[in-house]
Formats: structure tokens, sequence, C-alpha cells
């Protein structure tokens, strides 16, 4: 039977100590967001997805979801565990109070997303899409939408949706054919067909609000004539109780997935189905930007929580199975043979699992804490740079922790052996559940294409500075440091690297735009495995200090020592062949005719 233990320990020694998240209570509106507040918060979210969500995960995934007459039922217990979790207000984290939230800091709702990912994929989908349309009706929506829907989505009695993508286009939204007629009242006809919409139809909430792009008859060609419209379920009344059935929406079919089988991937037809404009007329792909980029830091804890609970399995099969004997003589001489533990290769395994979970749980909850400065900082100097961090570390984060969650999970299954291939152990599903994550809100092509067509010319370099700059810093005042110099070292080598693969992809990328093109996933791992270095290296600084003190939980600060030197000698070391794969350039790609594939 799979095992998971949401790894409090180490998420407050990344909130407390490393990025000392308390900072944050100093920001407007977070006044109460301490410690004192936050660490049990964290621990009744911990109990939850423990206690409450993962026992259902591998019976949800061996039942899956079911269609019948347009209408989906979800798996036996998911209605009574998504009861318990709205009751405990975990719909509504990070939700504004004026609307029912909590009103704690993004980085909170953060470290519950890595959980609840952890303990069970499918069911993070369903409050996770809630989420999205949250963020774009709260950027966009009129005060009367904002007052009907909101209160609602953070209670999660409703859920929302986001339908972009439809038979013929996914990436490339300008094709999208689904149209907005005005009904002449302040409402829209919305006609057309959305594929692959997550949680677009299930029975664990009385309503799903849906935001759907289409467009208005004088709509100009491309991105540039897209709208976004909110289209109901069901109509509210009056009172804000659901009331009719909006006839015009209906779900024609469910997927029938490789992984996450407990989410419902639904068909959705809009048949002149009524809705309202959200935002501004050709606009609707700013706004659904907000939800998509709240989307791909979800999607990248989604990586690192299947990471995580895949980590924690191949531990305790490491621990429990008995094969051979050590190469260096027995080490359980009173047993027939070794734990799996004692091997280098299985150890090779395990140390990668727990070098990226740890190095990736730092990294992703730097971001989100940049997320609250950028909302919250009373200077607007400080906001921006906040965000310029954000928007820089997006795809990275996006990218870089899905593509591992599926090395992890697989590495999981591989620790196993043949028992890693069979369902009744539980691991086979984190590999089917974390191949989806490198595809959906923007393939992982897609993300790094983001980063190098986007974000590196973004402000002429500014936001690539935001990174940069802090780096540059750490390396000079750290590099002085006898006991960190087998760790800034490495970084410091590493970090040239990638500042001189960003100078000739920025170079060539002018003359021939597939120079950028090729280089852009190398790129990515690149940047993201010095991001990785940073983290890590700023936490053995954490770790050292703390040494200093003898403090109680010795053990736990030796093996984060312990567990850098693995990362910074076996992992980083990619960072060097992919300089090498980038410089390489487009001509090893793009020389080959089509016709000789």
């Amino acid at each position: 039977m799979p095992v998971f233990n949401a790894p409090l320990d180490d998420i407050r020694f990344v909130l407390h100590e490393l990025l000392n998240t308390e900072s944050l209570s100093e920001l407007p509106g977070y006044e109460e967001a301490t410690p004192d507040l936050v660490d049990p918060v964290l621990e009744e979210g911990a109990k939850i997805c423990q206690d409450v969500l993962f026992p259902i995960n591998q019976s949800g995934d061996g039942e899956g979801c079911h269609f019948e007459n347009g209408e989906v039922t979800t798996p036996k217990g998911f209605k009574e565990a998504y009861k318990t979790f709205i009751e405990g207000g975990w719909t509504g984290v990070s939700a504004d109070p004026d609307f029912g939230g909590m009103g704690l800091p993004m980085v909170v709702n953060t470290v519950m997303q890595e959980m609840i990912c952890a303990a069970n994929f499918s069911f993070g989908m369903y409050p996770g899409l809630s989420q999205g349309a949250y963020e774009a009706l709260h950027h966009f929506g009129t005060d009367e939408q904002k007052a009907l829907y909101l209160p609602k989505l953070v209670e999660g009695s409703w859920s929302g949706t986001m339908n972009l993508t439809e038979p013929h286009c996914g990436t490339d939204l300008g094709l999208i054919k689904t149209k907005a007629d005005d009904n002449g009242d302040g409402s829209y006809s919305i006609t057309g067909t959305k594929i692959f919409i997550s949680a677009g139809e299930h029975d664990l909430t009385e309503n799903i609000i849906h935001l759907v792009l289409a467009r208005l008859p004088d709509a100009p060609e491309g991105v540039k004539g897209i709208s976004l419209f909110v289209v109901p379920k069901f109509f509210a009344n009056e009172d804000g109780s659901v009331g009719d059935r909006n006839s015009g929406v209906t779900c024609g079919s469910i997927e029938h997935k490789m992984g996450i089988k407990a989410s419902a991937t639904c068909v959705m037809n809009f048949d002149g189905a009524k809705g309202w404009l959200v935002g501004q007329p050709h606009k609707g792909l700013k706004a659904m930007f907000t939800m998509m980029n709240a989307a791909r830091l979800g999607v990248a804890m989604q990586g690192l929580g299947i990471a995580e609970v895949s980590y924690q399995n191949a531990v305790a099969y490491a621990k429990d199975r008995l094969q051979m004997r050590a190469l260096t003589g027995a080490k359980a001489p009173n047993k027939p043979a070794d734990p799996i533990i004692v091997h280098p290769d299985v150890r090779k395994m395990l140390l990668t699992g727990k070098a990226f979970t740890e190095g990736a749980r730092a990294l992703s909850y730097w971001a989100a804490m940049h997320h609250d400065i950028a909302n919250k900082h009373h200077d607007e100097a400080t906001r921006q740079e906040a965000d310029d961090l954000v928007a820089l570390l997006t795809p990275i984060l996006k990218g870089y922790l899905t593509d591992m969650g599926s090395v992890v999970s697989n590495l999981a299954v591989q620790v196993h052996g043949g028992h890693g291939y069979i369902w009744e152990y539980g691991v086979e599903q984190y590999v089917r559940d974390a191949r989806i994550a490198e595809i959906y809100e923007g393939t992982n092509g897609i993300q790094a294409l983001d980063l190098v067509g986007r974000k590196m010319s973004q402000g002429y370099g500014r936001l690539l500075r935001r990174f940069f700059h802090p780096v540059q810093k750490f390396i000079e005042t750290e590099g002085e440091n006898p006991e960190m110099m087998e760790y800034v070292m490495p970084l410091a080598k590493a970090f040239m690297k990638l500042q001189q693969a960003t100078a000739t992809i920025a170079q060539k990328g002018l003359k021939n735009p597939d120079e950028a093109g090729a280089a852009s996933t190398d790129y990515m791992r690149q940047f993201a495995l010095v991001a990785m270095g940073y983290m890590w290296a700023r936490m053995v600084k954490v770790s050292l200090e703390a040494l200093e003190g003898e403090p109680d939980n010795k053990e736990f600060y030796e093996a984060k020592l312990q567990t850098a030197k693995f990362f910074f000698s076996k992992m980083l070391t990619e960072a060097d062949w992919r300089f090498k794969s980038l410089m390489a350039g487009a001509e090893p790609l793009m020389a080959m005719k089509a016709e000789a594939f």
C-alpha cells in the first residue's frame, strides 16, 4: 500500500528559516500571517490531505469518473471528501476576505497545493480550477459579477472552469471558432465546442461557472479578437441561490485518460448558451492569462507534489525490501539479505528525488512569496521587481518541476522493481498522473519558448536582472566564506555559463528565430538547475548557521548538507551538457528536410 506524510519539517524550514516569510506580516492585509497562525493552518491542512484525500487517491484511480446522460459522477468518497474540504475553508486560503476568504499569503496556498497534489492529484483539479476562475473574475469582473460569483467560488459551493481548447486548436488560441452574439440585453449567446475541459461537469458542487473564450461578430482576426465570457451551468436567482438550468451548456462526453482518472476531463458543448462579457471586448486573452499564469504555478506544484509522494514511497520500499548484500559487506547480518537502500544505484535514485523535491520546494515557495510582495507591497518599484521575478520564474517552474515530477515518479517505479509495475503498490499511478502536467497549461516546449521569446527580452532584459543580480551578489559575498566554497564555486561556474548562454541566444535569435527555438528547452533546463543551485546554496548557509548552535534536530541540518553535496556534484552537472547542447545551434535540428523523417 502506498504511503504519504506531509513534509511539514521541511516546509517549516523553507518558510521560516530560509525565506523568513514572517516578513510578509509587515504587508497590508497580511498582518496576522505569522508562524503562530500559519503553522497550525498548515498542520490542519496536512491532516486533511493525509487522512481524507490520500485514502481515496488509489481507489479513485481504479474507479474513475462515470458519464451518463450528460452528467458526471465522481468516484466513491469524493463528494464526502469535498464536503469536508470546503467545510474547512480550504477553497479560500488566499482569497480576499471581502468575499469570504482567509486572506492568507499566496505562499501558504502554494504549500497547500503541494500537499493536496501529493495526496490526491485528481481531487486537487476541482478546487484548483476554481481558484483560476476566482483570479480572473477578481481581476476583471464587474462589481456585480464579483458579488455574485466570488463568494460562492471561495466557499466552494460553486466551482469554476477555464474553456480555451477547441478540437482544431490548443496552444494557438488565435484559431478559436467559438462565437458570441449579442442578445441585446447585456448577455451574449455562446456557441461552440471546447475540449479537454478539466472539471467541466461533476457532482461535487451545486453549480459550475465556465469561463469561455469566444469571438464577437466584429472581432479582428487572431488573438486580438478574443473575448472572455462567464457562462454558468445554472443561472442565479436574485437571492444568489441556484436557479434555472442554462440549457445551452452541456457535457458531450468525458475522456478516457492515461492518468488523473478521478478528474473529469470533458467535452463541453455551448449551443446558444447564455453568458456575460468579462472585461473588455477583444481583451479576453489578457484576462485568461491571469487564470493561466495562476494555473501554471499550480501545475508546477503538481510536479513537486507527485515527486514528493513518489520519493516517499521509494524510500519506504528501499528500507524494507531485502535483496543481496552490500558491496562492502553485510549491513544487516541478522537478516537473510540487506535492504536495497545500501546499494549505490538505489541511493542515487533516492537522492535525486530528495535533492529535487527539497530544492524545488525552496524555489517555488520563493516565487510564491514574491507573488505576495507584488500584490501587497506599499512601494511600486518593489512590487514591479517582485512581479518581474514571478513572471520570469513561472515558465521555468512549470517546465522543470513537471519534467522532474515524471523523472522522480519513474525512479520510484525503478526502485520498486517489478512491484513498481503493479497497480496495488501505487507508484505506477504516479507515473501516469505526472505525465499530463508536462502537457497541459502550455506544453513544456511552449514554456521554454515563452522564456526565450518573451521573458528574456522583456524590458531589455529587466526580468533577467531580477534573478541575475541577487545570484551574483550571493556568489560574491559567500565566495569568500571557506565553509561555502565547495557549494558556491560550482554555482558560480554554472551561473557564468548561464549568462553566456543568455547572450548567445539573444544574439543568434535576432538573426534567426530558429536559433532561439532550438536552444529553448536546453536553456530552460540550464536556467532551472542554476536557480535550484542558488536555492541549495542558500539552504546550505542556513544549515551551517543552525549547526553552530548545536540544535536538537542536528541530523536534519546535516542531511541538508549531504543532500546539497549530491546536488552540486551529481545534478548541477546537467547544466554543463545543456549548455553544450544549446551552443550547437539550430543546424542539427533544422537541416534535415521534412521528407527525410
